[in-house]
């Protein structure tokens, strides 16, 4: 029998999010035994205090989702989420230097995010790449320079791009991450069968508003 719902981080990052949706999500992922919630940081407090006594935990997005801040704040926003309870942060990395071909830049806030391991040995931490944006050679740099960090994580997308995952993006980072970087496909997985091709493919987690439905074997209607 196929496991879904450990893969499954349930999502709810949209700016008009209510605090009765976010309770609604947190329901939710308690009884599918979701492996996490992943929400805006002014939710992590509520989720943290309403999932306290499950295994769920609670993810939420850092420099999101244009990833156009300084790696320091970055950084602060991240500690500030784990403050708050967060035990999982998925940041943008900085796109524009991707496109200005400023691969240091990048490396270095790589390595600066990943250095948050040392402090917070526990999290799971997850690079966003938005590959919407990016060529297939920049996704292979970016994937390769992943592999020789503490991230736990690659990620497809915000979600909020022009695009979200796909598969051969997801081929690429599997190949190129080596073996110790899990990848986490996100954007526009509404199926059950979009999820089992993405498995197929070695994705360790999906990102998906559509939890629910995936689960009950429907098609969900949201494009994150």
């Amino acid at each position: 029998m196929t496991v879904v719902n450990e893969y499954i981080d349930h999502t709810l990052l949209k700016a008009e999010a209510t605090k009765e949706q976010v309770e609604k999500l947190c329901r939710e992922a308690t009884e599918y035994h979701f492996a996490a919630v992943c929400v805006n940081p002014v939710y992590v407090t509520l989720c943290t205090e309403q999932l306290k006594e499950t295994e769920v935990n609670v993810c939420t997005v850092i420099g999101f989702p244009l990833g156009a801040n300084r790696v320091d704040v970055k950084k602060f926003e991240a500690e500030r989420a784990i403050a708050d309870g967060a035990q999982e942060i998925d940041y943008v990395l900085n796109i524009s230097a991707v496109k200005n071909q400023d691969f240091d830049l990048v490396e270095d806030e790589m390595n600066e995010m990943a250095a948050l391991k040392r402090k917070y040995p526990n999290i799971v931490l997850k690079c966003i790449f938005e590959i919407c944006y990016l060529t297939s050679d920049e996704i292979i740099k970016l994937s390769t320079m992943a592999k020789d960090t503490e991230l736990d994580f690659i990620k497809t997308s915000t979600g909020f791009g022009s695009g979200g995952a796909t598969e051969e993006a997801v081929q690429i980072m599997d190949k190129y991450s080596g073996d110790k970087i899990k990848v986490k496909a996100s954007g526009g997985v509404r199926t059950l069968k979009q999820f089992e091709t993405y498995k197929k493919l070695g994705v360790s987690r999906i990102g998906t508003s559509n939890g629910v439905a995936i689960m009950n074997n429907t098609s969900g209607s949201q494009n994150y």
